[in-house]
């Protein structure tokens, strides 16, 4: 049995929520001595650039929460053309949507309708579209950005386990990101509709929102809210951020033509914020080439 799997499997009977809330707890706590230690480690066990934030100083922010939700010094992340990368990470898995299922890891796959917490019609708009995952390391820039300007109608909350979903657990867990406790939101642009899906992880605190503050955690069941005021986002602009590292899946129901990766199919790939990954949405038909690669990057 290999390390990765052994670590997956150890995490099955881990109480994911009780150890998230703990370490939530920790990383809210304001007493200077406790709080100035705890991002001096974390800058040096993950060789954290302070220089690019807009207060350099980890001494200033007054809570681990706020250090690793820390805003970037303007200009740190030009905004390119096309469609965005909504945040800084690794970019896992790319391509086509077959069927209405989204490739996770190599030999495995989950559907849409379980990513957006069974809901099938809303899955039926992305039967054929595209998708992209983004996977937030603890060292990376933690705020969520649009990759295109949409309007929200629609934000789910999905409960579920704290998987971590780093590399690892990804390659074991099957479903996993249909498994995990996550925040669906849903967006019309004018490339067609696009959500964005916010997954939770081990020892994540809790996801935020631009519009709603505090999202999770919250109850054990499904939660829906419509939007009849329109919240319209600009192509670039923040929408949410995590407390801790997590992962972020987006969808398009139109075709995206992931020029900008072409030829880097096959391994995972270093991304940043506001990066281009490809084509809006429908601009050009997704060359059957494009989509054999980027499925070849998990099968």
């Amino acid at each position: 049995m290999t390390l990765a799997k052994l670590f997956s499997l150890i995490q099955y009977p881990i109480p994911h929520h009780l150890l998230s809330r703990l370490v939530g707890l920790l990383a809210d706590c304001r007493i200077g001595w406790l709080k100035n230690l705890l991002i001096r480690a974390f800058i040096k066990r993950f060789k954290v650039d302070m220089s690019q934030a807009v207060e350099s100083d980890p001494r200033v922010y007054p809570s681990f929460n706020a250090f690793f939700t820390r805003a970037l010094a303007a200009g740190a992340r030009p905004l390119e053309d096309g469609l965005l990368c909504p945040a800084d990470g690794t970019l896992s898995q790319w391509g086509a949507i077959d069927h209405g299922r989204l490739v996770q890891a190599k030999g495995h796959r989950f559907s849409m309708t379980e990513l957006l917490g069974g809901d099938p019609r809303a899955a039926t708009r992305y039967q054929s579209g595209s998708f992209a995952t983004v996977y937030l390391s603890p060292k990376d820039y933690h705020r969520v950005h649009m990759p295109l300007a949409g309007t929200l109608t629609e934000m789910v909350y999905v409960p579920g386990r704290l998987f971590s979903v780093n590399d690892a657990t990804t390659r074991h867990v099957p479903g996993l990101f249909a498994r995990n406790e996550r925040l669906v939101c849903h967006f019309e642009t004018e490339h067609g509709p696009m959500v964005l899906v916010l997954v939770g992880a081990m020892i994540v605190a809790a996801i935020e929102t631009v519009w709603a503050g505090q999202v999770t955690p919250q109850s054990g069941r499904v939660e829906r809210v419509r939007f009849d005021r329109p919240i319209h986002l600009a192509k670039g602009a923040e929408m949410g951020r995590f407390k801790l590292g997590s992962t972020v899946v987006m969808a398009f129901a139109e075709k995206v033509d992931f020029d900008a990766l072409s030829g880097k199919a096959g391994s995972p790939v270093a991304v940043s914020m506001g990066q281009r990954l490809g084509g809006e949405p429908g601009t050009s038909a997704a060359p059957a080439t494009a989509d054999d690669e980027a499925t070849a990057s998990a099968d």
